[in-house]
């Protein structure tokens, strides 16, 4: 099953308190970017990775070989909301392409044993995504009141990267444009056309970097492996 990855890489980096592209900032001497761009490239299963930048990025950071690999294409430019670079991404890949795994570029610490796991779960089902159990209890709430407590054993936290059927991924970006709907995430559009998303296991350190408390705490994880 030729398979492709995107990085996405167009949000910004207000909540990190930096004034470039959050997944140009550097964690322990290498960007975000280069980072989730290496952890793909090593994935057996991945074919091609195609970064989608910021609309007005203009090229990659500069980091050193992250970007000499046979399976990195050229970066493309992303769009407004997260919806509109997935469009962009999906439009710079090769025909061939049958999958495709969007992942977040700000979730660097990703292992290829994970992206292995979720694109073998996809390519049996056609939709497949990386979650982790919550530990705490979840409240939906409505202006400051609860509304419901859903159980909690049905609760998981959705990580990326999610990974689909290219063919039924346009459907449901499609049907997403033509409904005015924005989702979370990939898997909610999906989701909306009755299609079942297979959830597998992912790692705690699956983190999305959003805040520089997030910076420090993947500071630690690389120590732990090795990679500081």
């Amino acid at each position: 099953m030729t398979t492709a990855a995107l990085v996405l890489a167009a949000g910004r980096g207000e909540r990190l308190g930096r004034k470039e592209p959050k997944a140009f900032v550097g964690l322990c001497g290498r960007s975000l970017l280069a980072r989730s761009v290496s952890a793909l490239c090593a994935v057996p299963e991945i074919d091609w990775v195609q970064p989608v930048l910021p609309p007005d990025a203009g090229q990659l950071p500069a980091d050193e070989t992250a970007w000499i690999h046979p399976k990195l294409l050229d970066p493309v430019p992303g769009g407004d909301e997260r919806q509109d670079s997935v469009r962009l991404g999906l439009s710079g890949l090769p025909e061939s392409v049958e999958f495709v795994a969007v992942h977040d570029a700000a979730r660097c610490l990703v292992t290829p044993e994970s992206v292995s796991a979720v694109v073998r779960a996809a390519w049996t089902g056609r939709a497949a995504l990386l979650a982790s159990p919550v530990s705490d209890t979840i409240k939906r709430v409505q202006g400051r009141q609860v509304i419901e407590t859903p159980p909690r054993s049905e609760c998981w936290a959705a990580q990326t990267p999610q990974v689909f059927a290219v063919d039924l991924l346009r459907d449901a970006l499609e049907l997403a444009w033509n409904d005015v709907f924005l989702g979370t995430d990939d898997a909610e559009l999906v989701e909306r056309m009755g299609v079942p998303v297979e959830v597998v296991l992912g790692e705690s350190d699956n983190f999305k970097i959003t805040h520089p408390e997030d910076l420090a705490r993947a500071e630690r994880v690389l120590a732990d492996r090795g990679e500081a």
